[in-house]
């Protein structure tokens, strides 16, 4: 009873406390950390490991890895700097890459990223390092199709090229040449590549996902249907 007398004053206390000391409060301790190296660890989470090791074990010049941008501006802060690390991994690792995006806005996005990574690596060649097949609209037709025959779904790159025509996807045609489907997302789109490219294709998927919703995804990761995750900002 005598503590919670207690509690109850210290309560009435801030409640009249000048709200000014608080924002004082706030503003250092949003300031310092800017100003002031506060050395804190970085640890490496195991999804995210275990997304690394599944790209760091497909051979040069073997399967394609897709990375699908699946997101657009509004969480840009957080699956944007996950697109770059992606391609320069498979860049680095000598990788074939296809490119694509089921939002309207990703296509943007990922062509800016592409941007961005291939000026770290100036010798990679569109249509044989590289294909972005851009965006084209039916989210879950798209996902089956490419496990049909992605030439009928993508007759076309991003920038108008036939299919048929670039070398790299001379043997490319559906899942069976894909190692890897990775999908950034901050959406609930993440779903649907495991539904009909996973469960109906046997398809390996992984997921780059907001932190807001990286903890609904990890029964999917102890299943296996996910094989690694990149989670969002802390």
């Amino acid at each position: 009873m005598t503590l919670r007398i207690c509690h109850m004053e210290i309560l009435k206390k801030l409640m009249l406390l000048d709200r000014r000391y608080i924002f004082i409060i706030v503003f250092l301790c949003v300031v310092i950390p800017l100003v002031v190296y506060m050395g804190l660890p970085t640890g490496v989470t195991k999804t995210s490991h275990d997304l690394y090791k599944e790209i760091d074990n497909i051979p040069a010049n073997g399967p394609a890895v897709l990375i699908s941008f699946d997101f657009d501006p509004s969480t840009q802060p957080e699956l944007y700097p996950m697109g770059t690390a992606l391609l320069r991994h498979c860049f680095a690792k000598n990788i074939r890459v296809l490119i694509m995006t089921l939002y309207p806005q990703g296509a943007g996005l990922a062509s800016m990223a592409l941007e961005d990574v291939k000026e770290e690596f100036p010798d990679k060649k569109s249509g044989i390092d590289y294909t972005f097949l851009g965006y084209v609209p039916g989210i879950m037709m798209v996902i089956l199709g490419i496990g049909e025959n992605i030439h009928e779904i993508f007759p076309r790159d991003y920038s108008g090229v036939d299919i048929d025509s670039l070398p790299m996807m001379a043997n490319i045609w559906n899942y069976d040449d894909i190692a890897l489907a990775i999908c950034l997302t901050g959406s609930a789109v993440y779903e649907s590549w495991i539904i009909f490219a996973n469960t109906r294709y046997h398809q390996k998927v992984g997921g780059g996902i907001t932190a807001v919703m990286a903890a609904q995804v990890y029964p999917y990761l102890q299943t296996g249907q996910l094989c690694g995750m990149l989670g969002g900002l802390k």
